[in-house]
């Protein structure tokens, strides 16, 4: 179906040829990529688009990468399986940039993820007064560490060893290892100084009055048992608190007696959290406080590397700066030795602020940023890059991104492009979409209704096409003819949260209110910062889902237990035989579907469990049947098909809220860690949809949606509002915003060129009379 006018494509080197791609819901893809050019994969979403992207071009070409390393390298790296796919042709190395949020590292930030801030140091090593060192002078992952140590030398042709002194001087801050921050416990959530311990004062999980914890401290004579904290000596506080391991005698039993805090620092706050009961998770959460470092004022760099500065500005001031304003004062800094290496370092914020994250700071630690803006902070490495005859992969670059800054996005794109690399987007905004030099769409449907390739050419022919995304290419929202009246409103007052100047706002119950503004601009801070605060607040946001590798869409909604309930009683047996986690594991592979060898050096590779084909339960499970289906049949249907399966009770309410939220098509039992972050919100979006009552906080709900999946969304939230709800929406989808009835933007721009309300009315205020970012887009947007 590619247009034969593409002159591009003559030459089968200059394409990229998938023949017979199977993976997920792909049906013997065949597809023909032009290297070299601009293609965007459009279709709704579940319809395999990311399956053909990442699944199967980006991973073979990844799996082939890490093939060429020895096998010693390769145990450290990713294990990626080939792909189902019959033949691959003429892929290369392919760099994929997706909204996978940047790991938590606490030693991350935005200067050393993109390296801003190795360049930073440079420059300070170089040109800062007082002259303190190399660049690791200024670098808050090395210590400065004194010493001395033996060297092997060659004297007289004799090896001799001599014993010489060293020194490295880092700039980590020494109080809190170069973190910034300091933890400290709360010691009001430990105990309750009103009581004794006689009386239960100590509140830590398992510390029961009656129990050997709390006798150790009762009888070890170091304190008076009955006498309330309040009331102990300077002595006795620091005995119960912080005393050294000391040996003593309890009940003729020779017993170790530590204080509380660093009793309870060893068993629960050095160890993983995540691997923690979720009581005791919940207990160390509320116990341990973390403060900026009193020493390094939160900078995470000691003294010596805060003392040098150029024109009174030390690298801490610059690493704290909005990027923008990092640029102004680069643009001071004038010094012909070093000229090569500005002209380096102010390429590289130029690209932040071309990119949209001139509201950044590099001292932000990179673990805070969203998955837009992590998408964002790592393609500025590439821009940057001489790498040429690369495929970049991008998912959804514009999400999180205001129309305003879509057209920087677009341009950033078409620049990989004309260095002569292959640029592949997976996208659903017809901005993007419009810039294309050729377009792959899938569909028809989503899941197993899709996985078929339904439009190849160029985007003049995707619009003349009878496709689902062609029909909706055009499409735009009205703004609507009525708003709904608020039943009153959660009155913000002097919210201060990050850049906010002290925001005063009234955000109006009852209706659905959209919070605009540009990336940056403050909409996070004002309403994650604020509104949660309030009562029956239902936030729902794309985080990832805590869960096993056996989690699933049944598991997470609790469809399972009704399912096994259902089949137990048809057949009269235990609900626990129908649970791979238990009684009905397949013996083979206890479950998982899969079997796991260790091939020592390599990474593990999983195959197929061929006694239970990939389902999990044993033969004796797979014999009972429900309505003439067996528990893995079940598990295999969409939500859709399950939701006529299921036709009655609180499991069936599930899985029509499910279908209504826009996930008919993922199917009970696939992983939950397949889904994207606008799938996982819209499962926890189903889930909570059954309170009635409730304020619900939703944070880009339109994310991986389909022009034509917009307005089931949209519906879906006015009949949340219709059901006596509160629905607050923080979105850049101008169709969202036109369909709101009350509309909250901020700005005027990002940063601390934001944190302002600047707009508070209807849609048809806005586009009328108001001179905003958001309000001359949305006009642009509704024709008006």
């Amino acid at each position: 179906m590619a247009d034969a006018s593409e002159s591009h494509v003559a030459d089968s080197h200059e394409l990229i040829r998938v023949v017979g791609a199977r993976e997920n819901n792909l049906k013997n893809v065949d597809v023909d990529i032009p290297k070299r050019r601009l293609t965007v994969f459009t279709g709704v979403s579940g319809s395999g688009k990311s399956s053909l992207v990442f699944a199967t071009i980006a991973n073979e070409s990844q799996r082939l990468i890490n093939e060429t390393y020895p096998t010693f390298v390769q145990q450290f790296m990713g294990q990626l399986n080939r792909p189902e796919v019959d033949a691959l042709e003429n892929i290369s190395p392919a760099i994929v940039v997706d909204q996978e949020r940047m790991g938590a590292n606490a030693r991350s930030t935005v200067g050393t993820a993109t390296d801003a801030h190795a360049m930073l140091r440079l420059l300070f090593s170089r040109l800062g007064q007082p002259h303190v060192g190399s660049p690791q002078a200024f670098s808050f992952n090395v210590p400065s560490v004194s010493g001395a140590g033996a060297v092997t030398l060659e004297k007289g042709g004799k090896k001799v060893k001599e014993r010489r002194s060293f020194e490295i001087t880092g700039g980590m801050c020494a109080r809190c290892e170069g973190l910034g921050e300091v933890s400290d416990v709360d010691l009001d959530e430990l105990y309750d100084k009103t009581k004794s311990l006689a009386d239960g004062a100590i509140t830590v999980p398992g510390y029961n009055t009656d129990g050997w914890m709390v006798k150790g401290f009762t009888e070890s004579g170091f304190v008076d048992p009955a006498k309330p904290i309040e009331d102990y000596t300077d002595q006795e506080r620091a005995d119960f608190l912080y005393k050294e391991p000391t040996k003593v005698k309890i009940n003729g039993i020779n017993m170790t007696y530590e204080g509380l805090v660093p009793k309870i620092t060893k068993s629960f706050l050095q160890k993983d959290r995540e691997a923690l009961q979720p009581h005791i998770r919940a207990f160390v959460d509320r116990a341990v406080k973390f403060l900026p470092c009193p020493d390094c004022g939160g900078t995470r760099l000691n003294d010596g590397a805060r003392s040098s500065k150029i024109g009174g500005i030390s690298i801490a001031d610059a690493a704290a700066m909005q990027i923008s304003d990092l640029d102004a004062w680069l643009a001071t800094v004038d010094a012909v030795e070093v000229g090569p290496l500005m002209q380096s370092i102010r390429a590289l914020v130029a690209s932040f602020i071309e990119i949209g994250l001139g509201y950044l700071s590099l001292d932000r630690a990179s673990g805070t940023l969203s998955g837009g803006e992590a998408q964002r902070t790592k393609m500025i490495r590439h821009l940057g890059s001489s790498l040429t005859d690369i495929t970049y992969v991008f998912d959804e670059p514009t999400a999180g991104l205001h129309p305003h800054d879509i057209e920087r996005m677009n341009r950033l794109l078409t620049q990989l492009r004309d260095k002569g690399n292959t640029v592949l987007v997976v996208e659903h905004k017809p901005e993007v979409i419009a810039i294309a030099d050729h377009v792959v769409d899938l569909g028809p449907g989503a899941g197993r209704a899709g996985g078929t390739v339904q439009f190849e050419g160029d985007v003049v022919g995707l619009r003349a096409s009878d496709t689902l995304t062609g029909r909706h290419l055009d499409h735009r929202a009205q703004l609507k003819a009525g708003t709904r009246a608020s039943t009153g409103a959660l009155e913000i007052r002097g919210a201060t949260q990050h850049n906010l100047t002290g925001v005063d706002v009234d955000i109006p119950l009852g209706v659905l209110t959209v919070v605009t503004g540009v990336a940056g601009s403050g909409k996070s801070s004002l309403i994650h910062g604020n509104v949660p605060a309030f009562d029956d607040v239902v936030v729902v946001d794309q985080s990832a889902i805590k869960g096993s590798r056996r989690s699933s869409p049944a598991t997470y909604t609790g469809v399972l237990d009704a399912i096994r309930t259902a089949f137990a009683k048809a057949n009269g047996v235990k609900p626990g035989l129908f649970s791979a986690n238990s009684e009905g594991a397949c013996p083979a592979c206890k479950g998982l579907g899969v079997i796991i060898t260790n091939l020592g050096f390599t990474q593990s590779v999983e195959t197929l469990c061929e006694l239970c084909e990939g389902s999990g339960f044993s033969d004796e499970v797979l014999e009972y049947t429900l309505d003439g289906k067996n528990i893995a049949e079940v598990l295999a249907m969409s939500a859709a098909e399950a939701s006529e399966f299921i036709t009655k009770g609180p499991a069936h309410a599930t899985l029509l809220r499910m279908v209504d939220v826009g996930l008919g098509y993922i199917t009970l039992g696939q992983a939950l860690n397949t889904l994207s972050g606008g799938e996982r919100q819209r499962l926890k979006l189903a889930i909570s949809m059954a309170k009635k009552g409730a304020v619900y906080v939703l944070d880009e709900p339109t994310t991986g949606l389909h022009l034509a999946d917009v307005d089931n969304m949209l519906g879906m939230l006015d009949r949340l509002v219709d059901a006596g709800n509160t629905v607050i929406v923080i979105e850049h989808h101008q169709a969202v915003m036109a369909h709101a009835d009350w509309i909250i933007d901020l700005g005027p721009g990002a940063g601390h060129d934001g944190g302002r309300i600047v707009f508070e009315g209807t849609p048809a205020d806005l586009v009328a009379s108001a001179d905003t970012l958001t309000a001359r887009h949305l006009k642009q947007y509704v024709g008006a």
